[in-house]
């Protein structure tokens, strides 16, 4: 396995039809639906095939999830999925879309209103009763906050409104507002949607092979069959780290990313890796994860950040900085909690394979997520960006308010394919955290699978759930 992860991508002519057909059956692609990267490895067209089915022999091995459910190589093209979802599905208003956005930054302006006029001590004389409260502030303008980072995610998508020009103008500034590069994040992102569920060109949770999580603990790879249980203890430090710090070690280090930097169109990518003083960030316009073109939106990425710190010195230095950490920093800290709870969960699942380049196409990619249920804070305040990532992977230009819609009419031509978690609901939702988190340590393939089937891997882990991983000889 670990020899097939280092081989070289191949380079095989476009001949996807189902891809090709797809472009000339939708509305108007963006950027990020059809970004012009490099068009010998990036490109729509060139995606589904350079790393696609060419030569590879067809098999008919058995192949099981993480629970140990049959599992089938997704069919569906791309072309059906864009035939049926309903013509003004694709229609995006400028209008609606800034009244969502209008919304979301009137429920963070009045929660703060009403909590530092009311939350005083001559109102609450309890010093202990004041501390729970504020605490609950930053737990709603965490939620509020999510919203409209959400809403700059359609920007960045051409989704929210059919002008590239608001769009752009719209998602800097509500980014930058909450600490988010724009454009690099944009860029990165778009990328991610190219390469969903490929374990060489990912851009986010790309999961580790048998041989990296063995190193990760200090083991061999075949060692891992014969390791005890992970303590629960180990894995919620883990967990925890994740949702404090995830989101700005991904920015800052890269971390989750993938780690072929080496295969960087331009060059830019040698001897750059992921981690600390490795080359791999979203800020610096020389990072492998740009092309020399992305240069002036990086910086003007990094010139919202700028306006944004300055902002905050001056609120903290005027008004006092365990304000402002009350204030933003909390809930701050609770937005990149839900971004990266609502990522990791997008696309860490025991149902969901992973794949090797030559058993992976875009349909496949896209496939490989999941469908989760929040209630009524994930399809009113998050605005549906848990309930319907499946379609998103296949039409990121559908805004969220016709999500739903265009999700109901995708599942009969997906099928057995289309996958959803909805049990319990909000609750089940965050159950899901730990369970993923203890099931869904590393990926490799069947046990005795063959041809295509070799290069689709699925979850394993050490603490005896599911699967149990192969036996591998010293």
């Amino acid at each position: 396995m670990a020899a097939t992860r280092k081989s070289a991508l191949s380079r095989v002519a476009s001949t996807d039809p189902a891809l090709a057909a797809s472009s000339s059956s939708s509305v108007a692609s963006s950027p990020l639906d059809t970004p012009a990267l490099s068009p010998s490895s990036t490109s729509l067209s060139s995606l589904g095939s350079m790393d696609g089915q060419d030569g590879v022999k067809s098999t008919t091995t058995k192949l099981f999830d993480t629970n140990g459910a049959e599992f089938e190589i997704p069919d569906v093209t791309v072309k059906q999925i864009r035939d049926a979802i309903p013509a003004h599905c694709h229609e995006r208003s400028g209008a609606r879309g800034l009244a969502y956005v209008a919304r979301d930054i009137a429920c963070l302006g009045t929660t703060f209103a009403l909590f530092h006029h009311y939350l005083t001590p001559e109102n609450v004389p309890s010093m202990p009763a004041r501390a729970l409260l504020w605490g609950l502030y930053t737990l709603v303008q965490g939620l509020f906050g999510t919203g409209l980072w959400v809403l700059a995610h359609e920007c960045g998508h051409q989704s929210f409104s059919p002008s590239k020009t608001l769009n752009d103008t719209v998602g800097w500034v509500c980014h930058s507002a909450l600490l988010v590069p724009y454009f690099s994040w944009k860029i990165s992102h778009g990328k991610h949607h190219k390469a969903t569920g490929h374990v060489e060109r990912d851009m986010v949770f790309v999961p580790k092979s048998r041989d990296e999580y063995a190193s990760r603990v200090g083991r061999l790879a075949h060692e891992l069959s014969e390791l005890a249980e992970e303590t629960p203890i180990f894995t919620a430090g883990h967990l925890i780290g994740q949702q404090l710090v995830g989101w700005l070690l991904y920015l800052t280090l890269n971390v989750t990313g993938h780690n072929c930097h080496q295969r960087q169109p331009e060059g830019r990518g040698k001897g750059k890796r992921n981690g600390w003083f490795g080359g791999v960030n979203h800020f610096d316009s020389n990072s492998p994860l740009y092309e020399a073109k992305d240069g002036k939106l990086i910086l003007l990425s990094d010139l919202g950040l700028l306006i944004t710190s300055s902002v905050l010195f001056y609120i903290g230095k005027n008004f006092g900085w365990a304000n402002l950490a009350v204030w933003y920093f909390l809930p701050y800290l609770w937005v990149n909690h839900w971004l990266v709870a609502i990522t990791f969960l997008q696309h860490t699942d025991p149902t969901l394979p992973h794949y090797e380049p030559g058993s992976w196409n875009f349909a496949r990619g896209a496939a490989a997520t999941i469908d989760r249920e929040f209630g009524f804070i994930g399809r009113h305040l998050f605005h549906g960006i848990i309930e319907t990532h499946v379609l998103h992977h296949f039409v990121s230009t559908i805004p969220f308010y016709n999500a739903d819609e265009a999700t109901e009419a995708i599942k009969p031509v997906m099928g057995r394919h289309y996958r959803s978690n909805t049990e319990g609901g909000p609750l089940g939702f965050l159950k899901s955290l730990w369970s993923s988190a203890r099931t869904c340590q590393w990926v490799e393939p069947m046990e005795g699978a063959e041809g295509e089937a070799k290069g689709v891997l699925f979850f394993r882990n050490r603490n005896g759930l599911g699967m149990a991983p192969q036996v591998l000889k010293a």
